[in-house]
């Protein structure tokens, strides 16, 4: 993640970029050629289609309440619990409520603050510590290395009168097992996904997961 902020502080000071965002794939179920998780980083001239949807979102809701969207989102997640899968001080990951992929979950900063630059150091750690064990239950799920595409979602450089909330999205296409993945196709994508359990039995199911890695349990050294 320091390596993130670095890439996007100089995105940030070139004149034609809009849009900088970091990922990370993984798996060859998600077209990723090196077997590890390996990230890249765009800087775009235009915002994206995904994180302009969401700026809308952003701007509706503190237009209608007063308040940030994703704020008061964690907070009712908080009170209920069910689809809260880990987190700590400063972060949390949760199966949203509008999941589309099986095991999908969102990534979002306690604080409200709209750029991975603005977290400090304490909180780049505890970024750091909500991916390492969100990823872990991953790997235990099914007892491979779980493929993924992570993003992270962040405020458009020089987009001043917009609200925004950093966040990240976890993508995982598996379904049943390490070898049986979901596929849109069909009515889902010509109409509507549809949720093969619901978001809560994912959360329980990555809740039981555990956060010790299960090459530690069996005794081997744990790889990527």
């Amino acid at each position: 993640m320091p390596v993130s902020v670095d890439e996007y502080a100089a995105a940030a000071a070139l004149p034609w970029a809009r849009y900088a965002m970091a990922f990370e794939n993984r798996g060859t179920l998600m077209g990723a050629s090196n077997p590890h998780p390996h990230g890249q980083f765009w800087a775009t001239e235009s915002v994206p289609n995904e994180p302009a949807r969401e700026r809308l979102a952003f701007d509706d809701y503190r237009a209608a309440h007063g308040r940030c969207l994703l704020c008061d989102y964690v907070q009712r997640e908080a009170q209920q619990g069910e689809r809260l899968v880990c987190g700590n001080d400063h972060f949390v990951a949760l199966v949203p409520f509008w999941a589309t992929w099986p095991f999908e979950t969102l990534v979002v900063t306690r604080r409200h603050l709209a750029t991975i630059e603005a977290l400090d150091n304490i909180e780049r750690d505890a970024l750091a510590d909500v991916l390492k064990r969100l990823t872990t239950r991953y790997d235990n799920l099914f007892e491979t290395p779980f493929p993924y595409s992570m993003g992270v979602h962040q405020q458009p450089m020089r987009d001043t009168g917009h609200d925004w909330h950093l966040h990240l999205h976890f993508y995982p296409p598996l379904l049943r097992s390490a070898t049986i993945r979901k596929f849109m196709v069909g009515f889902e994508m010509l109409g509507s996904p549809q949720r093969d359990f619901s978001p809560e039995d994912a959360a329980a199911r990555l809740q039981a997961a555990g956060e010790i890695h299960y090459r530690t349990r069996a005794g081997v050294e744990a790889r990527p």
